[in-house]
């Protein structure tokens, strides 16, 4: 095995033997374990829905139960106001939502990573440049400006994806930021330095890796948040009126007179959605947080 094969299997190594560090540490957090089993629970209604339902049980052309019936042997979660099963539409909001928040994080953790790399490695007027913008955004309020910009644009998933990802990425930064001037001050940077490496080494090969692990944690967090804007955005009406979320469908239930009607089952199932997820994310997030940081170990808690 040649040199450059060997420095890549230790690596890989090293990164095997990190990794089963980190979930010793992360089971023993049993508000993280069951985040994680309720995530997984989530993900898997999610993706297998498509296997066990007809899209044409939700065309409301082709439905065949009453407006707003009871739950029962045919309706388990009974129906919404045009006769479509609840329990299929809160399978497919939840596929859709998912799906936005988990999109939405990761541009905001793009953004916020880019430009607490940037601001951290080169410091100087690029860092005050870069956080003088980030401090702009910070100071906005981040769902009027989510709203101004899903009015604005063409209604859709991609653009409530980019409105919340575009306003949701400077905490992430000044994250991001802050443990770039931690590594940046390690030792082994500094002898990196001197021996050549450049900002492109430097920020791939020693920077990023480093401050990866808190991004992943930071991850789960904003995806929380992310679920929480776009069931907000959607509930305002600001979603795609296509594509049926745990916010639209909300919506519905408050237009259609399902709240004054009594029809809880139209109501409860995707508000419950919406707080198990993200209780879940949260949990999850919290519990990486405190295994990825070392301060947080430390001190005994969160």
């Amino acid at each position: 095995m040649s040199a450059p094969e060997t420095a890549r299997a230790l690596a890989w190594a090293r990164r095997r033997e990190a990794a089963g560090r980190v979930w010793r540490q992360f089971r023993t957090d049993r508000g993280g374990l069951v985040g994680l089993l309720g995530l997984i629970l989530f993900a898997l209604l999610a993706v297998a829905a498509p296997l066990f339902t007809d899209p044409a049980d939700l065309d409301v052309t082709k439905t065949t139960g009453r407006p707003l019936q009871g739950p029962g042997a045919d309706y388990l979660l009974g129906t919404d106001e045009t006769g479509r099963s609840v329990l299929l539409l809160v399978l497919g909001g939840a596929r859709i939502s998912l799906t936005v928040g988990l999109a939405a994080a990761v541009l905001t953790m793009l953004i916020g990573t880019l430009v607490g790399l940037l601001a951290g490695h080169f410091g100087g007027w690029v860092s005050a440049v870069l956080m003088r913008f980030t401090d702009f955004f910070l100071v906005l309020p981040s769902l009027v400006l989510a709203i101004a910009l899903s009015s604005v644009l063409d209604r859709g998933l991609v653009t409530i994806v980019f409105a919340i990802g575009l306003t949701s990425w400077p905490s992430a930064a000044r994250l991001v930021r802050a443990q770039t001037l931690a590594v940046e001050a390690r030792p082994y940077i500094e002898r990196a330095r001197a021996l050549g490496g450049g900002h492109t080494h430097l920020i791939t090969k020693h920077v990023l890796p480093s401050t990866l692990p808190l991004v992943f944690a930071d991850t789960t967090l904003q995806v929380a948040s992310a679920i929480v804007a776009e069931s907000t955005l959607s509930f305002l009406g600001l979603g795609d009126p296509t594509q049926v979320t745990w916010g639209s469908m909300l919506r519905n239930a408050l237009n259609s007179g399902a709240v004054s009607a009594g029809a809880w089952w139209y109501v409860i199932p995707p508000g419950i959605g919406i707080v198990l997820v993200v209780l879940a994310f949260t949990l999850c997030g919290r519990a990486l947080e405190t295994v990825l940081n070392p301060r947080l170990r430390t001190s005994g808690g969160r």
